[in-house]
């Protein structure tokens, strides 16, 4: 089976974006990450595959402490309710399995179904961490490469502030 990492590490080198990749044991959730991830410099996050009851397709990456909340997530998007989506369907549109969600899955989108939400601690931060389109490694990135590697493929992320208050009705 061929390593599905290998076509991000290609669009990462004709971007020239530097990276380093570091092999662990594989990681499904955020907690097994932080048991096993030493003392990785940089931000880790937490990354939501969700569908919204109009069909939209949502990746939600925030810093992996950040609260959301998923009844007022839909709010926070402008969109309708929300839910996670289907293995099948994470399969399907962005070619990897749960457990290896990250933005990097991005370069299998390839019909751009899918709408990005980043929080503004990635956005601004310095390192970030990402898994690289499998669990059992984690591939550092610096904020502004992974903005370059987003807007590459044709994305605009919707940069989103967890921890601000959200607006209410009254203050539009």
């Amino acid at each position: 089976m061929s390593d599905p990492s290998t076509p991000l590490f290609d669009h990462l080198a004709k971007l020239g974006i530097e990276t380093k990749t570091h092999e662990h044991e594989p990681l499904f959730t955020v907690e097994d990450s932080q048991a096993l991830r030493g003392d990785l410099p940089g931000l880790h996050s937490k990354n939501l595959f969700v569908k919204d009851k109009k069909g939209a397709l949502w990746l939600v990456v925030a810093e992996e402490e950040t609260e959301i909340r998923m009844n007022h997530l839909h709010k926070r998007l402008g969109c309708a309710r929300l839910s996670f989506g289907k293995p099948e369907l994470l399969i399907e549109t962005l070619g990897i399995k749960p457990g290896s969600v990250t933005p990097f899955a991005l370069l299998n989108d390839r019909d751009r179904k899918v709408n990005l939400a980043l929080d503004a601690k990635l956005a601004n931060g310095d390192l970030l961490n990402f898994h690289p389109l499998r669990n059992d490694r984690t591939t550092t990135i610096s904020s502004a490469d992974l903005l370059t590697f987003i807007c590459s493929l044709g994305y605009e992320a919707m940069i989103i502030d967890f921890d601000a208050e959200p607006a209410t009705a009254d203050d539009k």
